[in-house]
């Protein structure tokens, strides 16, 4: 191999191998992120069914709440 072509096979490993850091690194965050959000539906659910259980708010609320919760989770 010439000068040239061995140059742009370092480039394109060196490219592949920041890439594939790169896309584990957003994986993680976006990971990390979904699970923070999961865990403030979770809270919001568990305040919800207390604000249910101890009579402040009626069924009709909870209900609305509790599908508005579910509509923005991957859990619920």
């Amino acid at each position: 191999m010439n000068g040239k072509t061995l140059a742009l096979v370092a480039l394109l490993v060196g490219g592949l191998s920041v890439g594939a850091c790169s896309t584990r690194e957003v994986a993680g965050t976006a990971a990390g992120g979904a699970a923070g959000y999961e865990y403030s539906n979770k809270r919001a659910m568990d305040q919800l069914t207390e604000d249910y259980r101890s009579g402040r708010i009626t069924k009709d609320e909870y209900d609305k709440r509790k599908n508005e919760i579910e509509g923005r989770s991957a859990v619920y």
